[in-house]
């Protein structure tokens, strides 16, 4: 009788150890949005008829205005101004731009073939290419 009663007490004292201390990964799940339904709330159906359907209401696409003012197209930059109040950037002459924005290669980067092997760039390239080749052919490979 006496070792059903310990074993009663060491029962009841472990239900009130572990009630009282929680783990150090426990997060109470009321910190948590509660789930919609499928994987990450997809599939899941909307409650109620909106204007869009079955789904709800759909998200209407804003239509920015376009410029068509040749004049305005041509001395100014057109978008530049982030500003609710004042005016676009105004361009200025080729000759107030420093030469070297002239100077800027706006193509496609140069072939390995066209590098210089002594250069930096080169070898970075190299590897850039290696890179994409080989992950080109891990892609490519049967398991």
């Amino acid at each position: 009788m006496a070792a059903i009663s310990c074993v009663a007490r060491q029962i009841t004292c472990a239900k009130l150890l572990f009630r009282t201390s929680t783990p150090w990964n426990f997060q109470r799940i009321a910190e948590y949005a509660k789930p919609t339904g499928g994987v990450g709330g997809l599939g899941a159906k909307k409650a109620g008829k909106g204007a869009g359907g079955k789904l709800g209401s759909v998200v209407q696409k804003i239509v920015l205005p376009v410029e068509t003012d040749p004049v305005k197209l041509v001395n100014y930059v057109c978008g530049s101004n982030i500003l609710k109040e004042g005016k676009e950037v105004e361009l200025k002459p080729d000759s107030e731009y420093p030469d070297w924005l002239w100077s800027i290669r706006l193509g496609n980067p140069p072939a390995l073939e066209d590098m210089d092997p002594n250069t930096l760039q080169y070898w970075r390239r190299l590897r850039k290419l290696s890179l994409r080749r080989q992950s080109k052919l891990m892609s490519l490979r049967k398991y």
